[in-house]
């Protein structure tokens, strides 16, 4: 690589030296790492193929610091046109855009086998292809085409590389016969002239960001700057001709890079062997024609470089420290640590979607708004897991407190939040969901649920029917509500409720060693009829059925005079995590369907129709499992028009009633089996085993053998 030598350099009057130039250097902004790893997992994926980019650099502005081509995020394609041929971008007088690739490798160990030598000389031999079709007279910006190789570690936000501005080497090279500030190579004429020409070529949104431009000083020291198309028009007699770029260098003997492949293009495309350059620099947004150098050169090109097939010399890998080398840069501890976390939480959800999940909505996701009913042993797993997913705004409901017991089997408790008669459930879980994904967002409520077969007392009524307001607007602002309660009648209103406003419910029951998971079916339509009866309340046949439509009694009290082992949830640990994990998934594979809530239970074995429409797989209504036996069942079961929490007759009764309807289910157990005909029912179930009995007498009888 040519680069201004350390020794002292010959004064700017000497003749016959070597031409040497200033190496091009570059700056990544952030945003071009941030922009690429978007790019990379939303995108990209494993695709290594070559990604047209955008450098910008402009001319020097300081006398002591030369300019930089810097990559932005704007420097990347949109994610349409990852693969599309390069757009020329529009840039501004601080901004000229250059053309570039970028190869981005998938594996540290791809990133050092790239051949950078072939890759160099592949990209120089496109600009002699630009030169030779005459592309780089109509697009200038082309004789600055750069390469960029890079490894993006997404796991730990750091990126390895290389930058390269290719050259074409001249051999001989080039020899510099003159080279002084313009200040001094021109009258003082020429020079206010040249400096108007200047300012007003950079004050033209049409010409700004051309980097590369003609200069034609006629006799009477009038400048005009051209583009190189024009080229025709600078040839009169009397005139003469400086060969133009904006030059990123501040140095006083040497010009900057872009003239190299400039002197070849000049040499080649118009047969000029000495050449007359004027390296423009400015200063606080002027030309200066003291910092601006004007030159001589004499180039002399090889004849074989007009051979369609030759393959020129190049240099231009960027070097670091005086060394050939790559470079790192690590965003992670620049980068503020809860989107760094994000990142981090979100990067196996992207990877599954590189894999086999193309038409994961993770956007959607991150909006879904969970009400979790119960933070206990399944409270606690499912909150993790839903996390896990990309689940970003939560609800968590409880009114217990954290037991000494508890922080061994849920885990979002420690043994701090017990002290002192422990901390409310639904704060400490909220609280430590903050600490782990600081991202989240919870809110946890303190707050009993009421249940049938719990008579409450007068004085106590407005508070509960505080609560069953409450209940009903967190519901009907939640997407998801789970039912993770450790009783069956504290789910019975959740469940009611959901019925009523057609609201996606799911349920995770526990055994000591078997667990039940469901999705709750779709309400009963509502009547458009005012003053209608349960029975002018219709649906959509069949629907699925909720946690209660298999019981044949009312919800009832099952608190009270229990044993130990009967006042704690007494299960295999194992157990709640599994549960848990199913309740989740179960989830996300009902917001993927394009039914949603009204979905058909499928059972194992059912044929998914689409991976596109279904692409977790089969979407169970129930799903049963046992420890013991290893085993896991996927049920299903429609609504039951006796059901105490989803059948016409009990929410047409609440939607009438509202929550009269309620007080009077928890004050008075047999009133749902009454509404709902499981009275009779039972009764009838009496007279049919009566039946039976004279049946069996009758059969003996006759002596019939079954």
């Amino acid at each position: 690589m040519a680069t201004p030598s350390s020794s002292p350099s010959p004064s700017p009057s000497s003749h016959g030296r070597i031409l040497q130039f200033a190496p091009f250097q570059s700056i990544v902004d952030d945003g071009f790492w941030r922009r690429l790893s978007a790019l990379k997992l939303d995108t990209l994926r494993i695709d290594q193929s070559p990604i047209p980019i955008s450098g910008f650099y402009a001319p020097c502005s300081h006398s002591s610091v030369s300019n930089y081509m810097t990559l932005l995020s704007e420097s990347l394609p949109s994610d349409s046109n990852t693969q599309s041929p390069l757009v020329p971008v529009r840039g501004n007088r601080n901004k000229c855009p250059i053309p570039g690739t970028l190869l981005n490798t998938n594996t540290m160990e791809s990133f050092r086998a790239l051949d950078k030598e072939s890759l160099l000389k592949t990209e120089a031999k496109r600009i002699l292809e630009d030169i030779c079709s005459g592309r780089a007279e109509e697009e200038p910006s082309v004789l600055l085409r750069f390469l960029v190789i890079s490894f993006a570690d997404l796991k730990k936000w750091g990126f390895y590389y290389w930058c390269a501005f290719p050259a074409l080497v001249l051999d001989p090279p080039a020899t510099l016969l003159n080279l002084k500030p313009a200040s001094e190579a021109l009258n003082s004429d020429e020079v206010v002239s040249l400096s108007a020409a200047c300012n007003e070529w950079r004050n033209s949104s049409v010409t700004t960001d051309v980097p590369f431009f003609l200069v034609s000083i006629s006799s009477n020291s009038g400048a005009i700057l051209r583009p190189l198309k024009d080229w025709e028009l600078c040839k009169g007699e009397g005139q003469k001709v400086l060969f133009g770029f904006y030059d990123p260098c501040h140095l006083p003997t040497n010009p900057g890079w872009p003239l190299r492949n400039f002197l070849v293009f000049i040499s080649l495309r118009w047969n000029i062997e000495k050449v007359n350059f004027f390296c423009y620099r400015e200063k606080q947004g002027s030309a200066d024609m003291t910092l601006s150098l004007v030159g001589e050169a004499l180039v002399s090109p090889p004849s074989a470089w007009r051979d369609p097939q030759y393959i020129p010399k190049a240099v231009g890998w960027e070097p670091k420290g005086g060394k050939l080398m790559p470079r790192f840069v690590s965003l992670a501890e620049s980068m503020d640590p809860e989107r760094l976390a994000v990142s981090a939480a979100e990067l196996n959800l992207k990877l599954m979607r590189w894999r086999t999940l193309p038409s994961l909505d993770l956007d959607m996701l991150s909006g879904v708004r969970c009400l979790l009913l119960g933070v206990g042993t399944l409270g606690c797993e499912v909150a993790r897991i839903l996390m896990a997913w990309g689940i970003r705004k939560m609800t968590l409901i409880d009114s217990g407190r954290v037991a000494m017991s508890n922080p061994v089997r849920q885990s979002l408790y420690t043994f701090q939040d017990c002290l002192n008669g422990g901390e409310f459930k639904a704060n400490a879980a909220a609280r430590n969901l903050k600490q782990i994904f600081p991202a989240v967002e919870v809110e946890g409520i303190v707050m009993p649920i009421p249940m049938p077969g719990h008579p409450i007392a007068a004085k106590e009524t407005d508070t509960v029917l505080e609560s069953c307001k409450r209940l009903e607007d967190l519901i009907e602002s939640h997407d998801i509500t789970f039912l993770l309660t450790d009783t069956r009648e504290s789910r019975w209103l959740p469940t009611l409720i959901c019925s009523n406003k057609n609201k996606i419910a799911i349920t995770a029951a526990l055994g000591f060693d078997s667990y039940l998971v469901m999705r709750h079916g779709a309400g009963p339509m509502p009547t458009t009829s005012p003053g209608a009866t349960a029975t002018d309340v219709g649906f959509t046949a069949p629907r699925l059925g909720c946690y209660f439509c298999n019981d044949v009694v009312a919800p009832i009290d099952s608190v009270s005079n229990r044993t130990l082992d009967q006042q704690c949830t007494v299960t295999r640990p194992g157990l709640a995590p599994i549960a848990s994990a199913l309740a989740v998934e179960l989830q996300v594979g009902l917001l993927h369907h394009p039914d949603k809530i009204n979905a058909k239970g499928e059972i194992a074995g059912s044929i998914v129709s689409s991976s596109d429409d279904q692409p977790l797989g089969i979407l169970p209504h129930q799903i049963r499992g046992s420890l013991s036996q290893s085993s896991q069942l996927t049920l299903l079961g429609h609504s039951s028009q006796s059901c105490t929490a989803c059948s016409e007759a009990v929410v047409a009764e609440y939607r009438q009633r509202g929550l009269e309807f309620v007080l009077q289910a928890i004050n008075q157990p047999t009133y749902l089996e009454d509404l709902t005909g499981l009275t009779e029912l039972m009764n009838s179930v009496g007279s049919c085993q009566l039946d039976w009995v004279d049946d069996d007498a009758i059969n003996e009888e006759d002596g019939d053998d079954f």
